[in-house]
């Protein structure tokens, strides 16, 4: 077993396997400038490495595997100008796009809380293991943003409106729905994760992907659904629109309990960012790409870097936990293309770049 540095992150090697562990266990994980760094340098060097025939991407604690990126830190730069938020979504993007296209099979341990950032470094792993006790989202919306890190290509290829609505919603996916919404491949109980993470570190090199797949599924339950994939069908007519409006509309008009509930969760986030991301992810349908996909997301980004909706919802998220934003604009209607059309310009030099 080789180490190579201790603190926010640790990389070492065990037998077969090249182990990425998140460690920041107190913030449930969340993502830095400097760990996504060091995930860069991880991979760099397992790649090279030919003892190195599978990674296995972990976090330390009991919570999760990722609550997402360091929001505190991007808040604050947000308030004062700087430029955090461009250079640690270009890095992060920039990874995003490397572990969808990495040469070796990549293992995600989706366990515990799964949001933001961390979809971003497990929903494109060629690999990506859900348990019993995963909480996966994207709650952007609550925050004035939007699902980024591929969110919107990985959404909009979810079943029917189903990635509309967690999009939307923000609401949480359980293990088995995360695989009906194609978030992840394989529910292994949380319990049986040290077995089969052993067995990943005996792996022989030169393992295929299939192989791999085969290895896992051996500890696998095989479930697929979970209790949102019951409402497909309900949430196809809901959701199927390509204006906020309408799904508003449809969901007062149909009255059920899981549509009142659905238009209380919506009143509690960003117009703005709604109308963002609906956008997004109906020009992720037609995207050709994940790449094309995160360029996109790296324009829009860049806009809700500089907006007082992100300030706001962060505020009150995070920093003073009131849960009461004021919204700007305050109402859906209210969101007129002149004020859409910034996140979805082009901006020259400063375009992300992907290989």
């Amino acid at each position: 077993m080789t180490a190579v540095e201790e603190g926010d992150l640790i990389v070492r090697r065990e037998g077969a396997a090249g182990v990425i562990r998140l460690n920041r266990p107190k913030a449930i994980n969340a993502m830095t400038l400097e760990m996504s760094i060091g995930i860069d340098a991880a991979l760099d060097r397992f790649e090279a490495d030919p003892e190195v025939a599978v990674i296995v991407l972990e976090g330390a604690g009991e919570r999760g595997l990722c609550a997402g990126g360091d929001i505190r830190g991007l808040w604050e730069s947000s308030r004062e100008g700087g430029d955090l938020g461009a250079r640690f979504w270009r890095q992060e993007y920039t990874m995003n796009a490397r572990i969808a296209k990495y040469p070796k099979p990549y293992v995600a341990f989706m366990d515990g809380l799964v949001m933001g950032g961390g979809v971003g470094l497990s929903g494109h792993a060629s690999h990506r293991v859900v348990t019993d006790r995963t909480k996966l989202a994207m709650p952007e919306v609550g925050l004035g943003f939007f699902p980024d890190v591929g969110g919107t290509w990985l959404l909009s290829r979810s079943p029917g409106e189903i990635g509309t609505y967690f999009g939307l919603t923000g609401q949480t996916m359980n293990g088995p729905d995360a695989i009906h919404a194609k978030f992840a491949d394989a529910v292994v109980p949380a319990a049986k994760w040290p077995e089969l993470r052993e067995a990943l570190t005996k792996v022989r090199p030169g393992a295929t992907a299939a192989d791999v797949s085969a290895l896992i599924n051996g500890f696998a339950t095989g479930d697929a659904a979970g209790p949102v994939a019951a409402k497909q069908a309900m949430i196809d007519a809901l959701f199927g629109f390509d204006r906020m409006e309408d799904i508003v509309a449809a969901l007062e008009r149909d009255g059920s309990d899981f549509a009142q509930a659905t238009l209380k969760t919506l009143g509690e986030k960003s117009p703005r960012g709604m109308v963002v991301t609906l956008k997004l992810l109906r020009l992720a349908r037609t995207a050709s790409s994940l790449e094309a996909c995160l360029v996109r997301e790296y324009r829009a980004a860049l806009e809700v870097f500089r907006s007082d909706d992100f300030r706001e919802g962060v505020r009150a998220a995070v920093i003073d936990k009131d849960r009461n934003p004021t919204w700007s604009p305050p109402r859906i209607q209210d969101v007129t293309p002149p004020m859409l059309a910034p996140y979805f310009a082009e901006i020259g030099a400063d375009e992300l770049k992907l290989n």
